[in-house]
């Protein structure tokens, strides 16, 4: 858990205007510090389960607005996981019945649908 000293300077350091606590932008570098906090924890009480299961949680939240503050502000975005060093998530294809890529909906825009038929692409 932050202390209230550290999680006043994150917040002045990534609010996007005087007074903000709430944005995406905040919520993330929040996040961030909390789990890296929780990784330093874990890594001399790896049997602590209960932690483990908090920092999944984290992670996936700080995943959630990642994903939201991408669709919302892209520049924001690159910039925060400039900042913060956060891996690009992976795109990962899927297929439908006829064996042809579909793309994940989020990233519609993103990903070509190639067709393979015989090791050859069209």
């Amino acid at each position: 858990m932050l202390d209230v000293k550290k999680k006043q300077q994150v917040i002045k350091k990534y609010q996007t205007h005087t007074g903000d606590t709430g944005s995406s932008e905040v919520q993330i570098a929040i996040l961030t510090a909390e789990i890296d906090e929780l990784i330093e924890h874990l890594k001399s009480h790896h049997k602590d389960h209960s932690s483990r299961r908090g920092l999944l949680r984290k992670v996936s939240t700080r995943r959630r607005l990642m994903r939201y503050l991408k669709k919302d502000n892209p520049e924001s975005y690159e910039i925060i996981a400039k900042k913060l060093k956060i891996k690009q998530p992976r795109t990962i294809a899927k297929l439908d019945a006829s064996g042809k890529e579909i793309a994940d909906l989020d990233d519609l825009e993103e990903v070509d649908i190639v067709e393979e038929k015989d090791g050859t692409e069209e």
